[in-house]
């Protein structure tokens, strides 16, 4: 028999990773009673884009776009994030051993039912692929707690598996989250710094949100409990 998550912890890499990725998921656990968690690993301070017309500096990004996820969180219903304090764009480079560590002292502090992270090959970045390394050696240095992790996949994991042939990508699971995109617009209208230049973003609710899939999708990593998304 399986079970709502009462309690989700998201382990990622920067402001805008848990909206614009898997943003209706947890919009959607969270209207389901969990409790959702959002540790970002850094207030990424390197993002590329300033706002349109230009509205920040490097040297306020930091601020700006810690605010940012903040308000996203507000939106999306879940709790207030988490950040590590680690260098946008040097995730990689940060010391493994008391990352971990810290990992690790979260998921248990927080007890979650689900752990979502990237995946340490696929993630699409180098911050991403290193937290969600870290992640799953936190996960399973851990031992055998009746919970689940799942990577966070920027599409269906079934056509990269088509395409690469790789199997372990064959779990793939997937949430519909038409009822939580509303939710969802107003996270991504939250990160105004990294989406002002999306004009379609900023049409009528209804255009914008006819751009959303109904859609997101995880890759099953670890499966030791009966929790449901």
């Amino acid at each position: 028999m399986k079970h709502q998550p009462r309690s989700v912890l998201c382990l990622l890499a920067h402001p805008d990773d848990e909206t614009f990725i898997c943003g209706g998921t947890l919009a959607r656990l969270s209207k389901r009673g969990a409790r959702v968690v959002v540790v970002s690993a850094t207030r990424g301070e390197m993002g590329r884009r300033m706002g349109l017309p230009p509205s920040i500096t490097r040297e306020s990004m930091p601020a700006v776009r810690e605010e940012e996820l903040r308000q996203a969180c507000r939106h999306l219903g879940i709790e207030p994030p988490v950040f590590l304090g680690l260098r946008d764009k040097t995730v990689e480079y940060a010391d493994y051993e008391p990352l971990v560590d810290r990992l690790m002292a979260l998921i248990a502090s927080h007890q979650p039912d689900v752990v979502f992270t990237f995946h340490p090959e696929w993630g699409g970045h180098p911050d991403h692929c290193a937290i969600g390394r870290a992640a799953v050696d936190a996960f399973d240095r851990l031992g055998e707690r009746r919970s689940d992790l799942y990577f966070i996949s920027f599409g269906d994991p079934s056509e990269t598996m088509a395409r690469t042939g790789r199997h372990e990508l064959a779990d793939a699971v997937r949430v519909d989250v038409t009822d939580s995109l509303p939710e969802k617009l107003r996270a991504f209208r939250a990160h105004r710094s990294q989406t002002e230049m999306d004009m379609w973003l900023w049409q009528p609710d209804a255009a914008a949100l006819a751009r959303f899939g109904a859609f997101e999708y995880f890759i099953l990593a670890r499966k030791r409990g009966a929790f449901e998304l």
